[in-house]
């Protein structure tokens, strides 16, 4: 192909290169000229224009843009017309995207002319829905080029396997403090996939978390001709002698593969009874995000076996979390606004108003190993992963202020601070509102014992997109202090009242709890008596000496 300037007497059929406005109208670019085209550039003046001319052994960009995205187009695919050196490859169905990905890569290495860009494998698409798009870069590429791409491009066949209807089964565990609302959402939210899909659920039983009762249902289901099965534990799925594995065991299933390198959904259990494929559904999918769970039943609902290998295969691409755009976000009043891309940001509001009335003294301002209890609370929280730290004053505010000095906070009054805890917690929120956050902890000024440590570890827990937008420490099974919050919530915590916190929205609120085992006394241990303030001085005391 010849490319640059061309004579007017040498244009007839020649492709215009660029866009040339004349008296009569424009002559857009890749306009094949003809006798009336000259003649009007002849008449603006013109004597020759940029221009290209096809050689014998030169296939135009349209016939050769059509002849690779026939060639790529597989089954259940449609083409569309090609224009301006463009064809198009759309879903004629449903379901998930097969080709073979180097096979792609080999046909864009072949000549820079050609491009040939798609979506990723396994891919889940709508009919209609764009698969890949063929470009020829310049107005004409060279026969051989042409038929080296086709060849390559047959070998990389994308097409759809679309989604059949299934009957599945699904058995949910639950253990005695698993609350209603919990099952019902798993529910839900399982239904909800498999209808996507086309697919429904035949059979459901909620069962104890118990390996008897899941081999029995893993059994019945079986013999009933539910396929998939699925099992949504009450509890992580973390050894193969755990509950639901060993009762697909029990019921004369094997395990195909524990765990998967994808986040969310590193605990899916694949495994099998017969033909029939198990999986043991990671707890992140009680969200209706995409994780690792979607890839497994997505294969398997488009009748692709899904082995142990095929599942470590997925490890690149893997980090969902990292995607800002990963679809089906929840909606509602816990909808969470972060992207998922960023560390969270977390503040930390300290109470630190009451007028102690057990202890006869203010509390936060007795002596403990040197210093004042208050500033042990808040030297723990500057320290921590912490973005920020409100200290909310009242009683002997300057006083409070004093014991703090040095440490980077930002103070906060509370004129109504003898109302009763709640007026200081609402004064906090209102304190962070104009910082851009994505959660808060609400910490007792009286809790001396906890470290820094323990409030990142309850940040790492912190996950609202994953349905873990509360995050409450325990010790034996007790909920302790300090909580932390979605901002989310922040409207509902500014109703409170009275001498009480927000404890009640953790019931309102169950599925988006998230219980942390510190493993420590501190979550538990406030100083309310003189009593309870001498028994931490002999403990710290001894852990001094010690």
């Amino acid at each position: 192909m010849y490319f640059g300037p061309t004579p007017l007497d040498q244009a007839d059929g020649a492709i215009l290169a660029h866009s040339i406005v004349l008296p009569s109208g424009v002559l857009k670019k890749g306009r094949r000229l003809g006798v009336g085209d000259i003649e009007n550039l002849r008449a603006a003046g013109l004597t020759s224009i940029i221009a290209a001319r096809l050689e014998a052994d030169d296939v135009s960009e349209d016939t050769a843009a059509a002849r690779i995205a026939t060639a790529l187009a597989g089954s259940s695919t449609k083409l569309s017309a090609p224009f301006t050196g463009r064809a198009n490859v759309f879903a004629d169905a449903s379901g998930l995207v097969l080709f073979d990905a180097e096979a792609v890569r080999r046909v864009n290495a072949i000549d820079e002319r050609v491009t040939v860009a798609s979506v990723a494998p396994f891919d889940r698409v709508t009919q209609g829905q764009m698969l890949a798009t063929v470009k020829i870069i310049p107005f004409a590429v060279p026969r051989a080029v042409v038929e080296a791409t086709e060849v390559a491009a047959r070998a990389s066949r994308i097409s759809i396997t679309p989604f059949a209807p299934r009957n599945a089964g699904l058995i949910i565990t639950r253990l005695p403090s698993t609350k209603e609302t919990i099952v019902k959402k798993r529910h839900k939210v399982i239904a909800d996939r498999l209808e996507s899909a086309g697919s429904r659920l035949g059979a459901v039983a909620i069962v104890d978390h118990d390996v008897s009762a899941v081999a029995r249902e893993l059994g019945l289901m079986a013999t009933e001709g539910c396929s998939p099965l699925l099992v949504f534990s009450a509890s992580a799925i973390v050894d193969r002698d755990d509950v639901v594995p060993a009762g697909l065991v029990a019921a004369g299933g094997n395990i195909e593969r524990l765990g998967m390198p994808v986040d969310p959904g590193n605990l899916l259990l694949l495994g099998a009874i017969g033909d029939v494929p198990v999986i043991g559904i990671p707890s992140c999918a009680a969200s209706p995000k995409l994780n690792g769970f979607d890839w497994v039943l997505e294969r398997i609902l488009a009748g692709i076996q899904v082995k142990s290998k095929d599942i470590a295969d997925m490890a690149v691409g893997g980090l969902l979390k990292e995607i800002p755009t990963r679809p089906q976000p929840r909606t509602g009043a816990v909808e969470h606004q972060s992207d998922g891309r960023h560390a969270p940001r977390i503040a930390c509001i300290v109470l630190a108003g009451g007028r102690s009335t057990r202890m006869g003294s203010n509390k936060l301002l007795e002596d403990l190993a040197g210093k004042p209890v208050i500033r042990h609370v808040v030297e723990a929280a500057t320290a921590s992963q912490c973005v920020s730290v409100h200290v909310v004053v009242g009683h002997q505010a300057a006083d409070v202020r004093h014991a703090l000095d040095g440490l980077a906070v930002e103070f906060i009054e509370n004129p109504d601070f003898s109302d009763g805890l709640s007026t200081s917690m609402k004064a906090g929120l209102e304190g962070i509102s104009y910082h851009s956050v994505d959660g808060a902890f609400v910490t007792l000024g009286d809790m001396p014992e906890l470290t820094s440590a323990h409030l990142n570890r309850l940040i790492a827990a912190f996950a609202p997109k994953e349905s873990r937008s509360i995050i409450v420490p325990i010790r034996n099974g007790r909920r302790g202090n300090p909580v932390l919050w979605s901002s989310v919530y922040f409207d509902e915590m500014r109703a409170v009242s009275g001498d009480t916190g927000a404890r009640h929205l953790l019931g309102q609120f169950a599925d988006q709890v998230t219980e942390v085992d510190l493993q420590t006394d501190a979550v538990l241990t406030d100083v309310d008596t003189p009593e309870a303030l001498a028994a931490l001085r002999s403990r710290v005391a001894k852990l001094h000496s010690d």
